[in-house]
């Protein structure tokens, strides 16, 4: 049975921070949704109505796309492990990027990497707990090293040029921001 919280409990804050991996959900007005994973230590709760994710370099750039257009977000958390437990937060989310004042106070929760792209600043209006009985067991063997494999063979200039051909725009054209414009 699905239950309905106004903020991150305690108990829901540590069940978080066991998590290796969170999915976020976007969309525009119009266009794809876009459901994407999230793992390499990337997200902080800063409050019981506030989360901040990293974003690190990437194929795509769907969500700073969405959050121009519609700023509403969806992160999920799925128990594979242990007690079966589906959690959501829903909310609103800003886009914060290196080059904006707010970047440094935010950066400072994270480990450094030139890969990041971003910051989103996520406030949580409704948390969602349901039971997640049919999520599967799955036993964690160990984090991927192939984006830091990727970043330390690229210069700051080679990134930044990736951003530059695959994260301006997203999949159905829309701007992402990328550069902070």
């Amino acid at each position: 049975m699905a239950k309905f919280y106004d903020e991150i409990s305690p108990e829901l804050e540590t069940f978080i921070k066991h998590q290796r991996i969170f999915f976020t959900g976007t969309a525009a007005t119009d266009g794809r949704v876009n459901v994407s994973p999230k793992g390499m230590d990337s997200l902080r709760i800063l409050g019981p109505n506030r989360v901040i994710w990293l974003n690190l370099t990437g194929s795509g750039n769907e969500t700073a796309a969405h959050l121009l257009d519609v700023n509403r977000m969806t992160i999920m958390f799925c128990a594979f492990e242990g007690k079966p437990l589906i959690l959501r937060l829903y909310g609103s989310a800003g886009t914060v990027h290196p080059s904006d004042p707010d970047w440094e106070e935010l950066y400072q929760h994270f480990p450094e990497s030139r890969s990041a792209r971003q910051i989103y600043d996520v406030t949580i209006d409704s948390v969602q707990t349901s039971c997640g009985f049919a999520v599967p067991l799955m036993d964690y063997q160990e984090d991927r090293d192939i984006l830091q494999k990727w970043v330390d063979n690229k210069s700051d200039q080679d990134i930044q040029d990736y951003w530059q051909e695959k994260n301006i725009t997203s999949i159905d054209g829309r701007p992402t921001g990328i550069f902070g414009e």
